[in-house]
């Protein structure tokens, strides 16, 4: 039946879906800010199989969300995945975060779609895809500026998306851009993206395969107690 159990966790949103031959079948999600994946992907997987009538057995492959996104939500998600590959002897197949992203999007008329991820302070994880999908300019850390994305603003419209946008939208102000504040990736658009994967055999190696961090972990600093 081709069934993929796909998991996003690359942001604050939390999210699992289940497809049959690149449709969705069952759906379910929550973003309240705090990370919670650790306690809740588990939780959400059962309660989205049991609602199917779904058992792990069915499962043809996992999709995950490889990044980039939240340190810590990737490591989450993706050690999920190689675990119920491991344990179910199935493919792991991984998709690129701001790919899925883009997919949110339905342009009626030619545009550039640039999926944005927030980072630190003006910066941004970010690429660009025209409108059928195919990917202009490959993933990349960037600081906002004014003139980001002239040559694309320049061309034609173009389509900000992600809960990275907010920031350039306060410095952006051409004509041919179109903001779409606050969305963030979501398992839904991964079935579909897997399923071609998966009929292609493309698959990625569970032994080996890592989240694509984009940059380096940077741990915080710990408080100084008060004497």
């Amino acid at each position: 039946m081709s069934y993929l159990l796909c998991i996003e966790t690359s942001t604050t949103n939390c999210s699992v879906a289940l497809s049959r031959k690149g449709n969705l079948v069952a759906l379910k999600e929550d973003n309240n800010k705090k990370y919670s994946h650790a306690e809740s992907l588990h939780v959400f997987i059962e309660a989205l199989l049991t609602s199917a009538k779904v058992t792990l057995q069915q499962i043809n492959a996992i999709v995950v969300s490889k990044g980039p996104g939240s340190y810590t939500g990737l490591r989450i998600g993706v050690s999920a995945a190689k675990g119920l590959c491991y344990a179910l002897d199935i493919p792991l197949i991984s998709i690129n975060t701001l790919e899925s992203l883009a997919h949110q999007t339905l342009s009626p008329t030619p545009a550039f779609i640039v999926p944005m991820l927030d980072a630190r302070r003006m910066e941004v994880y970010t690429a660009t895809f025209d409108n059928n999908y195919n990917c202009l300019d490959t993933t990349n850390a960037k600081i906002l500026e004014e003139t980001s994305f002239i040559n694309l603003l320049d061309k034609q419209q173009t389509i900000f998306i992600g809960n990275g946008v907010s920031k350039f939208k306060e410095i952006c102000t051409h004509k041919n851009a179109i903001f779409i504040e606050e969305a963030l990736p979501s398992a839904k658009q991964l079935g579909k993206l897997g399923y071609q994967k998966f009929q292609n055999n493309d698959f990625d190696d569970v032994a080996y395969f890592e989240p694509y961090y984009l940059k380096d972990f940077v741990a915080g600093k710990p408080k100084r107690k008060k004497q």
